[in-house]
């Protein structure tokens, strides 16, 4: 070696994590791991645990389930959510803070996510071993493929046409209710149960597998959706992908929007590059999972046609072009899949089930709980009526509010993918009813809308109101005032926390004692 020159010495793999958890990105995706895998660790004890003869019903395991154990379990599950929301927040404040100059033209740069990427990976990966949490759909989703497997048709018969330990584990609630779910996804559960049987656990942990590809997509697609219209990447990627609500009511729930939602916001980043066939199909593929994500496919015509604006001038033959070949890809996909199954489209009676679920997130449902509330001094009305009438009205004014809102976007393709986060919204608002996970539906293209902080912080503390009324043993604390003061109050404190770096001034308070 020449006298006076030195060589550079490469960093090795260790000393790169390291460095990077010693950054404030690192230190906050280190936080959020570490609440992840608390709340992995408490789920035994306060989860879904299913009601068949598992290891986790054994006696064993009673002193996690029962008693102190329960407590224990409870204090657990609930630091790891702290935990994993104040990560969130400080993640936040970081990406907020060196937020990437972006312009109106040309994409926003990519610099930065690939570790974030992998936070958010490590952020959901304790999560796969949970024991289910904030609902029991994954068994329904299992007993729905059994009845497939064994020759049924969940379509017509609901789960309580084969008892087994499947049907004991799922809300019984839904026992009699055929499936909502589009032929793939039905498909999909019937190949779990094929390898795994009427087992419970092994069923969970591998249509958690099978769904985790969704959530990759979504690790991918999400950030590059928001830099192709000149958003910040990391931003989007924050809002979503480390999302408390999110991550643990998709993967530790776990549901099917786990898949659809990254499967339909990879269609979008496909039609957004030009592809938009091959978009189109993917798009097709989400349709066939759940029927919601039909809601986005109209808004891919604008992005067609803003892509030939921005060569020539439209003309009509290439509207009707456009339009022709979105109907046909879409249709054929979700065609090839119904084939396959062989059941037609019988999902659309398991869509009227949804009313079944009363909460008052959704307009509909509000309007009818304040009616009955006002004419309750004077007589007194059932809630059923009224929300069968609420419900109706808000039905119809969905329907014209989607058509207006598809027409008010279109001037181009940031403005067609705003379009899909403002029309998801829109059903989450007007549907009979609404679920957390349902939110995702919407969140996913939220990264390509000028969002303020202020509002990001609205948007935070509504998922952390939702993360807490919603009980990790399904009960809901929407109709306990005090329960839901105190819910909203710490809500407040995370949206105020993400505009304050020290929001309880702990710190100055500190530096005040030394």
């Amino acid at each position: 070696m020449e006298v006076g020159v030195e060589r550079e010495v490469p960093r090795t793999r260790g000393a790169t994590v390291a460095a990077f958890l010693a950054t404030p990105v690192g230190r906050a995706a280190r936080l959020g791991f570490i609440g992840s895998l608390l709340v992995t660790l408490g789920s035994f004890g306060v989860g879904d645990i299913p009601r068949a003869n598992t290891w986790l019903q054994d006696t064993s395991m009673a002193w996690v389930t029962y008693g102190h154990g329960k407590s224990l379990s409870a204090l657990l599950f609930w630091a790891g959510v702290a935990l994993m929301v104040v990560a969130w927040v400080r993640l936040g404040r970081v990406v907020l803070a060196e937020r990437l100059a972006t312009t109106d033209a040309g994409d926003a740069s990519m610099s930065g996510v690939g570790e974030l990427r992998w936070a958010a990976a490590a952020w959901a990966a304790p999560l796969m071993l949970a024991v289910p949490v904030y609902s029991r759909d994954v068994y329904a989703y299992l007993a729905q493929g059994a009845l497939l497997r064994d020759g049924l048709n969940p379509y017509v018969d609901g789960p309580a046409s084969q008892p087994g330990p499947l049907l004991d584990s799922m809300a019984q609630v839904w026992a009699t209710t055929t499936a909502p779910y589009g032929p793939f996804f039905v498909a999909i559960t019937r190949g779990v149960t094929e390898i795994t049987g009427d087992h419970t656990i092994p069923g969970v942990l591998l249509m958690r597998l099978v769904m985790l590809p969704g959530w990759a997509l979504a690790i991918w697609a999400v950030p590059r959706l928001a830099a192709h219209v000149g958003r910040d990447p990391r931003v989007a990627a924050w809002l979503v992908v480390f999302n408390p609500m999110l991550v643990i009511h998709l993967v530790a729930g776990p549901h099917v929007e786990m898949l659809m939602a990254g499967v339909l916001v990879a269609g979008v980043v496909l039609a957004l590059r030009g592809h938009h066939v091959s978009g189109l199909l993917v798009l097709g593929v989400a349709v066939s999972i759940k029927v919601t994500a039909g809601i986005a496919i109209p808004f891919v015509l604008w992005i067609w046609l803003s892509h030939i604006r921005s060569r020539r001038e439209v003309r009509a033959v290439d509207v009707a072009r456009a339009f022709a070949v979105i109907v046909a890809t879409t249709v054929a996909v979700f065609g090839v899949f119904t084939l396959l199954i062989g059941h037609g489209f019988g999902w659309l009676n398991g869509l009227g089930y949804a009313d079944r679920i009363i909460n008052w997130l959704t307009l509909p449902t509000a309007i009818a709980h304040i009616i009955t509330y006002l004419v309750a001094p004077f007589t007194a009305i059932p809630l059923g009526p009224v929300l069968s009438v609420s419900r109706t009205v808000g039905s119809v004014v969905l329907a014209v509010a989607l058509v207006c809102i598809w027409w008010r976007f279109r001037r181009d393709e940031r403005s067609a993918v705003v379009g899909m986060a403002v029309a998801m919204f829109a059903v989450l608002l007007l549907e009979p009813s609404t679920l957390p996970w349902y939110y995702s539906w919407a969140l996913v293209f939220t990264g390509a809308a000028a969002i303020t902080r202020r509002w990001l912080a609205v948007i935070v503390g509504a998922c952390v109101f939702m993360l807490i009324v919603f009980q990790p043993d399904d009960s809901i604390l929407l109709y306990e005032p005090t329960d839901l003061v105190f819910a909203a109050l710490l809500a407040g404190l995370a949206g105020w926390s993400l505009c304050r770096v020290d929001p309880l001034r702990l710190r100055r308070a500190m530096e005040r004692v030394r």
